[in-house]
């Protein structure tokens, strides 16, 4: 006659020692199995961006088919588990929609891609280099080294611009003069800094053109072509450099003024 031990400690403790042995056995099979997945895909040169949010996404689906295997050893029921988990998990959906959000504009970014990581770009009102792309939200570094995280969701409901999607920009100057200056005199100035940098693109060629007679100046728009590594430090010395020969040349930039003219009437008493 089998006795208490044989009928239920011993079966539960095989059980036990199954479950355990899938899950650890599992769980390290998973992780070499998504270090194998981004492996192949680094091979393959796909951005690492899309590796790391792939990466994620089996390791959570592989470690949840792990502990629905190791319940399943135990006896428990993973039909009656699976539904009450997905009760629960609508029931956690519509109290995280903000999160959902966040976590739906992360798949699209990553299929989509409109910036990679090491880009300079302005989204939701932030301008910075991203970092990393994480499935509820973005990382990225400002200029003056500060860390700001973006919700996903706000990143791509409005505009995203990326400054580093193309290989050249147009720096966009706008430089004034006196009414009584010598107007080719300066457009020749504007035009000689231009040539003598050459950061400078001949092609596009670069434009220097009157573009107003505002109310205190003569105002020439200035729009060289640059790479877009050299856009700000193009910007800064050739703004240096226009305010230097200006004052060589006697060339007046002027600040705004406003004439009042009167006119006095005498009366007699």
């Amino acid at each position: 006659m089998e006795s208490f031990w044989d009928i239920y400690i011993v079966p539960w403790a095989i059980n036990i020692a199954l479950a355990l042995a899938i899950f650890f056995v599992g769980r390290w099979l998973a992780k070499h199995l998504v270090n194998l997945i981004a492996r192949m895909m680094r091979r393959a040169k796909t951005d690492e961006m899309l590796v790391n949010f792939v990466s994620s996404i089996v390791n959570v689906l592989l470690l949840l088919f792990i502990i629905v295997a190791s319940l399943g050893q135990l006896g428990i029921d993973t039909t009656s588990l699976i539904a009450l988990v997905g009760a629960a998990g609508l029931a956690i959906g519509l109290s995280l929609q903000d999160s959902l959000k966040n976590f739906a504009a992360g798949v699209l970014l990553i299929i989509f891609r409109p910036f990679k990581e090491g880009d300079f770009v302005e989204v939701a009102g932030v301008a910075g280099i991203v970092e990393h792309v994480a499935i509820f939200n973005t990382v990225m570094r400002t200029g003056d080294n500060r860390e700001v995280i973006v919700p996903n969701g706000g990143i791509y409901a409005g505009v995203i611009t990326n400054y580093s999607k193309r290989e050249t920009r147009r720096v966009d100057m706008v430089f004034g003069i006196s009414y009584d200056d010598d107007l080719r005199k300066a457009k020749d100035i504007l035009k000689g800094i231009l040539d003598e940098d050459d950061r400078i693109l001949k092609d596009p060629a670069p434009v220097v053109a009157v573009a107003a007679l505002a109310d205190s100046s003569v105002n020439f728009n200035v729009r060289p072509w640059v790479k877009t590594a050299d856009y700000w430090a193009v910007y800064w010395d050739v703004t240096e450099q226009v305010k230097l020969r200006f004052d060589e040349a006697g060339i007046t930039i002027p600040y705004p003024q406003l004439q009042v003219h009167t006119n006095s009437a005498s009366s007699e008493e």
